[in-house]
């Protein structure tokens, strides 16, 4: 019989409770499917005080038990966070042990380098599970779509995010209690910082875009901006307008340039993207040869994302049978540049309250027209009466044409000082 994988399981939270007991339940199933048993040799925990519903001789607080357990010849780890899981995961590779993980936080950071070791010590690391769940999308970056030139990425990929603005826009609700749900559900967490500012997001884009662009994507070259500041109302103009309200990861590389941004978008309702609500996730891709394809579905969760460790676990069976589980030295092109944000072009959406007094109007687009902004369509809604004495003011919609960035920010500026104009709502990039 070909012996047993034997794996070192680093967490036992809510996604490492899964992976266990597909493991344990799934046994005699997964040995008859992969054709070798996959053996759960020890699992890290926190706290060995707390019950656990796995046999306790499994368990340990220590990780040295694992890693340094020579037995060991894979660790998954599922831990979260930057730190202690990169420490371990570089210690686990330079003993020779091959790794899954769920870390997107770990490979956004240091992915290159991490490869970079596995190659070196000739093991491989695996990391389906870190970018959209169960969504199967790392493995056709790395072979699928090897042979295009992708110039275009653009997917919804936090599932926390996506349900908050589901919410907003079926019922109205607003982003406060939209929050407060989405955590009494479980899908967010009790600090929700890294998923509704967009954090979450352009960890999992870093990763995307160093595969489909092939240059090393940091954290830092991915413009980050989340959706507290989006209101009910922008959600009853984008309707009413033909759109659609989604956080959007982008990637474009054109005329020698990488761009990546995490951002509430204003989408087609005709597009796909559109149409993909609550906790769902999908990727957008455009290649030269496959043209544009789409990859949807689940992206977060214990049982999605438990899928996606076990068929990286199952690959590495598979391919330590085979002798090929090794990583190939990372290759990367030297060809592109990344542009800042501030030189991204686009169209946008602004929402403002304004005086409704003759000439108000006048002054807003004068201060667009300095900045070369130009306008697509202008909607004015009721007006409402603010402060003592009471002033009328109406709040204005205005669509721009394509615009650059820095110069849009500008002209914001600008209309924020009028004095006619009492607050800037929202500004929303418009995806064509």
């Amino acid at each position: 019989m070909v012996p047993p994988l034997r794996i070192g399981l680093l967490g036992l939270g809510v996604v490492g409770s899964a992976v266990a007991r597909a493991l344990i339940d799934k046994a005699d199933l997964l040995t008859h499917r992969v054709g070798r048993p996959l053996e759960l040799r020890r699992v890290l925990i926190r706290d060995a005080s707390k019950p656990r519903s796995i046999d306790p001789s499994l368990i340990s607080a220590n990780a040295d038990d694992i890693l340094d357990d020579p037995e060991t010849d894979l660790i998954v780890e599922v831990m979260g966070g930057e730190q202690p899981a990169h420490d371990y995961i570089v210690r686990a590779l330079r003993a020779g042990k091959h790794v899954v993980t769920a870390n997107k936080e770990v490979m956004a950071k240091h992915g290159p380098e991490i490869l970079a070791i596995a190659a070196e010590r000739g093991v491989d690391i695996s990391f389906e599970a870190s970018v959209g769940g169960g969504i199967p999308v790392i493995g056709p970056f790395k072979l699928d779509l090897l042979a295009n030139e992708i110039d275009e990425i653009r997917a919804i990929i936090n599932g926390t995010t996506n349900y908050i603005l589901t919410r907003m826009a079926t019922d109205g609700t607003d982003f406060g209690t939209a929050l407060a749900e989405a955590q009494k559900l479980g899908y967010a967490e009790a600090d929700p910082r890294n998923d509704i500012e967009g954090i979450d997001a352009a960890y999992k884009l870093a990763i995307l875009g160093s595969l489909a662009f092939h240059t090393v994507v940091r954290p830092s070259d991915v413009f980050h901006e989340g959706i507290s500041g989006l209101a009910p109302a922008d959600f009853r103009y984008a309707r009413e307008l033909g759109y659609a309200v989604k956080l959007l990861a982008i990637g474009r590389a054109n005329d020698g340039a990488v761009e990546l941004h995490v951002h509430p978008a204003l989408i087609p309702q005709t597009e796909m993207l559109a149409k993909v609500d609550g906790v769902f996730n999908a990727v957008t891709v455009r290649g030269d040869l496959v043209g544009n394809i789409l990859f949807y579905g689940r992206g977060a969760g214990a049982g999605p994302t438990s899928s996606a460790v076990i068929a990286d676990i199952v690959d590495l069976a598979h391919r330590t049978m085979e002798g090929t589980a090794r990583v190939r030295p990372p290759a990367y092109d030297d060809r592109y540049r990344f542009r800042p944000m501030d030189e991204v072009c686009t169209r946008y959406y602004l929402r403002l309250l304004a005086a409704d007094q003759p000439g108000v109007f006048a002054q807003i687009t004068q201060a667009l027209g300095d900045a070369r902004i130009s306008l697509a369509s202008v909607i004015q809604k009721q007006n409402v009466l603010i402060g003592d004495p009471a002033v009328e003011y109406a709040e204005i919609v205005l669509m721009t044409h394509e615009a650059v960035e820095a110069p849009m920010q500008r002209a914001i500026r600008a209309v924020a000082s009028l004095p006619a104009v009492h607050s800037i709502g929202s500004l929303i990039r418009v995806e064509p």
